[in-house]
């Protein structure tokens, strides 16, 4: 089972990622047909945010609720976290009131430390190293699209940020090949990449876009530039020049290749109109999956 936490790909094994993923089928086939699940009846979420959201506040507060529980907002500014509190502190207070904490921010090392001081269960709901909530919900949905991974390719395209990062250790992880084109100097992180190594010829780096998109089964991308990057948008914009999802990519991949974005899309720039809304069914899927798949991270770690 998974442990007290939940704060990056790498920290489940193959066989915890899907126990997940067939917990959040479950608890998505009860909500569709109407069955109740309120496992966390009485159970409350503190949520805390330093980056604004629409999916991430939504979905979560949104499934504490469905399982019974109730979720706290807790915005930076509005808390002592944004009067300079010390993260350590802010843990072990909270943890005499709730039963878990779910976190957007900025560094990874605030997410650990938050983890490592706190006596509750801490999701990470986004950080600049990682986003494994998100990446969950991609898989959810591949699996839901494609009957699962064995034999099949994940494509990423663009910046080698978050979502790269969780993208290559969870599709590695559910089995699947894994290709990423990024520019020379917007790769994943180190220790992903270092991660990646374990697993042979089923990872690909690449610059080529159309090499990375060959024969794939599922393309992914996600914006140039990400929020506390607004001042690197021109210079990022040139770096990442031609890294879209287009319908000459998409020749590349599998005739019923699937596209997903973890939303908001720039259309235009790392994928095309024609391309978001010949796709735009199945990325709704994926934004839908964050629900259910963040059911499943609640139900297990706050159960």
């Amino acid at each position: 089972m998974l442990n007290k936490d939940f704060l990056k790909m790498s920290d489940l094994t193959g066989d915890e990622l899907f126990e997940l993923l067939e917990l959040a089928e479950k608890l998505k086939y009860e909500r569709k047909n109407g069955i109740p699940h309120d496992i966390l009846k009485g159970k409350t979420l503190g949520m805390i945010f330093e980056k604004s959201s629409t999916r991430t506040r939504v979905s979560f507060e949104t499934g504490i609720y469905q399982l019974g529980g109730y979720g706290l907002f807790l915005s930076s500014k509005e808390t002592q976290l944004g009067r300079g509190e010390p993260i350590r502190d802010t843990a072990r207070v909270l943890s005499r009131y709730l039963d878990g904490i779910m976190i957007r921010t900025f560094a990874q090392s605030d997410v650990e430390e938050l983890a490592k001081y706190a006596s509750i269960p801490v999701i990470n709901a986004l950080t600049d190293y990682a986003h494994p909530c998100q990446v969950l919900a991609d898989l959810l949905t591949i699996k839901e699209h494609k009957g699962g991974f064995d034999g099949k390719k994940m494509c990423y395209i663009g910046d080698g940020n978050n979502m790269a990062n969780s993208l290559i250790v969870g599709g590695l992880l559910a089995g699947m090949d894994v290709a990423v084109a990024t520019p020379d100097n917007y790769r994943p992180d180190p220790a992903v990449l270092d991660y990646a190594k374990n697993y042979g010829s089923k990872f690909t780096l690449t610059s080529d876009i159309y090499e990375a998109a060959t024969d794939a089964d599922a393309l992914f991308t996600d914006v140039w530039s990400s929020m506390g990057m607004e001042a690197e948008i021109e210079q990022r914009k040139i770096a990442f020049n031609g890294y879209q999802i287009s319908n000459a990519l998409m020749a590349k991949a599998k005739k019923d290749a699937m596209v997903q974005h973890c939303l908001p899309a720039h259309r235009g720039e790392e994928i095309t109109e024609e391309v978001f809304e010949a796709h735009a069914s199945e990325i709704f899927d994926e934004a839908e999956n964050r629900l259910h798949a963040q059911k499943a991270v609640m139900a297990t770690l706050m159960k």
